[in-house]
């Protein structure tokens, strides 16, 4: 009995022993504390369980040509949602603002999305009677007023724009001109 106890004292020590010298013996190898080889990586690979479909969305942009896009931001006068009778200006969004010709019909209207979750925030047809006037004093920005149709129900809606430069400014505020100057001739109502 002594010698079977014995034994596997020895084994022990040799393993240990046999680890740390070859550790050092292999020049640097590295190897796991406990002096096993390292673990190898699982190649594992899992099937879907439902197979889906690759579903075609529809934007509503397909038969209309951008004719002009830039950078900006959207404010719109509404109530407080605390105070009702407090109104004041709230941001829309930021995002690319565009005038979109429809092909066959050639109306403009101009419609932006917010820049992350691509919600439309503003979604009108450019028309006569919508007048663009500074905000404030400031060259960067414009007001107002149009029947919105970007959320469930249309509704008539104070909006701002503001660019980041009045260049930018300036050439949608041109854009903006040349849409209602299209629609005004293509109707024979031109002065």
């Amino acid at each position: 009995m002594a010698d079977a106890a014995a034994e596997p004292k020895a084994e022990e020590p040799k393993v240990a022993a046999a680890s740390t010298d070859g550790a050092a013996e292999g020049g640097g190898e590295e190897d796991d504390d406990n002096g096993y080889a390292p673990e190898e990586e699982a190649q594992v690979e899992f099937q879907p369980v439902v197979k889906l479909e690759q579903v075609k969305t529809s934007t509503m942009e397909e038969d209309e040509e951008v004719t002009y896009k830039v950078r900006a931001k959207l404010f719109r006068w509404e109530s407080d949602s605390w105070e009702k009778e407090v109104k004041m200006w709230k941001e829309r969004g930021t995002g690319d603002v565009k005038f979109l010709k429809h092909k066959e019909t050639g109306k403009v209207r101009l419609l932006m999305r917010r820049e992350k979750t691509m919600k439309i925030c503003a979604n009108f047809a450019v028309m006569p009677s919508i007048d663009l006037k500074e905000n404030a004093g400031s060259d960067r920005s414009w007001v107002w007023t149009c029947i919105d149709f970007s959320e469930e129900k249309e509704e008539r809606s104070l909006l701002a724009i503001r660019f980041a430069n009045s260049e930018n400014a300036k050439k949608f505020k041109e854009v903006f001109e040349e849409a209602n100057y299209a629609r005004v001739s293509s109707r024979g109502l031109e002065d």
